[in-house]
């Protein structure tokens, strides 16, 4: 059966065993051209050369390429705070529940605010006793029978008296304690008839309304996407969540950290999420997923290549027709696909199948096969 090649055969495929990031692979319109052509005839053909006892064999591609690098991330509400006693006292009222969304101004907590309530009394009794004096010395002045310090006198008492009822309404008021945005309420750390101290902590609150997400970029990556942001473009990533599906919102990456750290040579980055659900919470991980373009790299199939002591090899054909089994060092892997960092080069001919039934330094007789055709078929080579 023949499949119709399309773009879409390589995107968004699985990290396998060699543990290289999820990639994905976007062809040049002109490797595409290439490409073109009908199906069925190949596949027959490949059969008949191992009827005749003749090995498929091939060349890497190069070309220009797109991968997608995962990077482990964490998940951080745009804001997330702590919520705490301001006053000692026992915890009167929990009007809210865990996990529950409120909004700005909404009161919380109450703590027993009897002392509090009699603190305000007794200072709204000094601040009119105050107001009472001041006012009879400044009739008093007004007709020369006191002097001028001591209207002025009575008039320090009774703004004394003021600020001290200010401190007490304010003490009372430290015993409600309001949301300060609108957000979600964390664990709680206390219960109902708690004695709380001055300071101690009730609970967090978080606006999951925006998340940042932080993630770390080797050095080559970043100066990668410095000059692609330069560029006006770049700068948008992708979210995939501890379950491997994709979060449905698209990122922007909207801060990095001023300094590389010495020991990973890594440097942070801050993505941007709208989170219109509230799916995402604060302290989620996940991964996120970034393109990095690489520039004129080896592809060959990775049927092609064999595993000997965590190493991976392929067997070259030399001109005598001798294979030799060639070490190589992989990067990214892409659908069907590796990409090859060292081993090779683009006119080397490699062993495509029958890898089991060789030896090193035996000759073989191989039928070459047209690198661009070998990745237009790869889903048939992969059956």
């Amino acid at each position: 059966m023949c499949y119709p090649y399309s773009i879409a055969q390589y995107r968004s495929v699985s990290s396998r065993s060699t543990g290289y990031p999820h990639v994905r692979l976007t062809l040049s319109l002109s490797l595409f051209g290439l490409l073109l052509g009908g199906c069925g005839a190949h596949h027959t053909e490949v059969h008949e050369e191992h009827a005749h006892g003749r090995y498929p064999a091939t060349s890497p591609v190069l070309t220009d390429t797109v991968v997608q690098r995962d990077h482990v991330c964490q998940i951080h509400s745009v804001q997330h705070i702590e919520l705490r006693a301001l006053e000692k006292g026992y915890l009167q009222d929990m009007l809210v529940d865990e996990g529950q969304h409120v909004k700005e101004g909404q009161l919380l907590f109450r703590i027993r605010p009897v002392l509090y309530q009699a603190e305000v009394q007794r200072a709204t009794a000094e601040a009119e006793f105050a107001e009472i004096e001041y006012r009879n010395t400044r009739t008093l002045a007004d007709s020369n029978v006191v002097s001028p310090n001591e209207l002025a006198m009575a008039k320090a008492r009774y703004d004394k008296a003021k600020a001290e009822l200010n401190v007490a309404q304010a003490h009372l008021g430290f015993t409600e304690i309001h949301a300060p945005f609108d957000g979600i309420v964390g664990r709680f750390h206390v219960r109902k008839g708690s004695l709380l101290d001055e300071g101690e902590l009730l609970t967090e609150l978080s606006d999951n309304s925006t998340m940042w997400i932080y993630f770390n970029v080797p050095e080559a990556e970043y100066l990668a996407y410095q000059k692609n942001a330069l560029a006006g473009n770049g700068t948008e990533v992708e979210l995939k969540m501890a379950n491997g599906e994709q979060f449905d919102q698209p990122g922007e990456i909207t801060a990095i950290e001023s300094d590389f750290n010495n020991t990973t040579g890594n440097i942070a980055f801050r993505a941007t999420f709208p989170n219109p659900q509230r799916l995402l919470r604060h302290g989620e991980t996940g991964n996120i997923v970034m393109d990095s373009e690489l520039k004129g790299v080896l592809l060959i199939p990775q049927k092609a290549t064999f595993e000997v002591l965590d190493h991976r090899y392929v067997y070259v054909i030399g001109a005598d027709s001798l294979i030799h089994a060639t070490r190589i060092e992989i990067g990214p892997e892409l659908q069907h696909l590796f990409v090859v960092n060292e081993g090779l080069n683009k006119d080397d001919r490699i062993l495509l199948e029958g890898l089991r039934k060789v030896k090193d330094g035996e000759k073989v007789d191989y039928a070459f096969i047209a690198p661009d055709s070998v990745v237009k078929h790869l889903d048939l080579y992969a059956e």
